[in-house]
């Protein structure tokens, strides 16, 4: 009984956080997360990676955040505190989903989603890779999505940290080269067409992925 009790304010917190963030997501800009880091002195980057965390598990846009953080921290460092923010905040919401449904889901599972969810489990840490890479669902929905299976949580997170870098150095950078952009500093052409190839990158990567994947193997004659 205790136990169900904590579920539910756990649940109704997050509900709660998701709305207010909603509802003031306007004020959560490039603008505002510099002026916090700032504020921050040496742990400005510990703050923003707790921003990106929270907004991660409440459902704000991490491409908002991605972007942001290239603008304040720059290609390199923004990365790093980019993909770790996300990584971290996409490990706590998949626990949270594991807590709060796994078992609920477990006992209402049947027919058709039974054997979906059995399919994905079965791949692991390969499907992880594979929608990670190839963005088929939203990144918050699906990191709540993958807590409701067994997937081992390590295999998760790793891999999450490690197929999401294409897409966390194309983002960081494009927000570093749109703050050179306004700031007027030099070699913006360069910068620009560096921050498009990038971003070209992360979109043709996942597209052969997803081909290679869909293509039949050849059988032994």
């Amino acid at each position: 009984m205790k136990a169900r009790i904590i579920r539910l304010l756990t649940l109704a917190l997050v509900i709660a956080g998701i709305v207010v963030l909603y509802q003031y997501r306007d004020q959560v800009d490039a603008t505002a997360l510099e002026q916090w880091v700032k504020e921050a002195g040496l742990a400005g980057p510990l703050v923003f990676m707790l921003i990106y965390i929270i907004g991660t598990v409440l459902f704000f846009p991490g491409s908002v955040l991605t972007l942001a953080g290239g603008a304040i921290f720059g290609p390199v460092w923004g990365t790093l505190y980019n993909l770790t923010g996300a990584t971290v905040g996409a490990g706590v919401a998949f626990l949270l989903a594991r807590y709060l449904a796994s078992d609920w889901v477990e006992q209402k599972t049947g027919g058709r989603l039974a054997k979906l969810k059995s399919g994905v489990e079965e791949e692991g840490w390969r499907f992880v890779a594979f929608v990670r890479l190839v963005p088929l669902f939203p990144f918050n929905v699906l990191n709540y999505a993958l807590g409701l299976t067994r997937i081992k949580f390590w295999h998760y997170v790793i891999t999450s940290y490690i197929c999401m870098l294409p897409g966390a150095v194309a983002y960081t950078y494009l927000g570093y080269a749109g703050r050179e952009a306004v700031a007027g500093g030099e070699g913006l052409i360069q910068k620009g067409l560096l921050a498009l190839a990038l971003l070209a990158v992360s979109i043709f990567i996942p597209r052969i992925i997803k081909k290679m994947r869909n293509k039949p193997e050849n059988s032994d004659t």
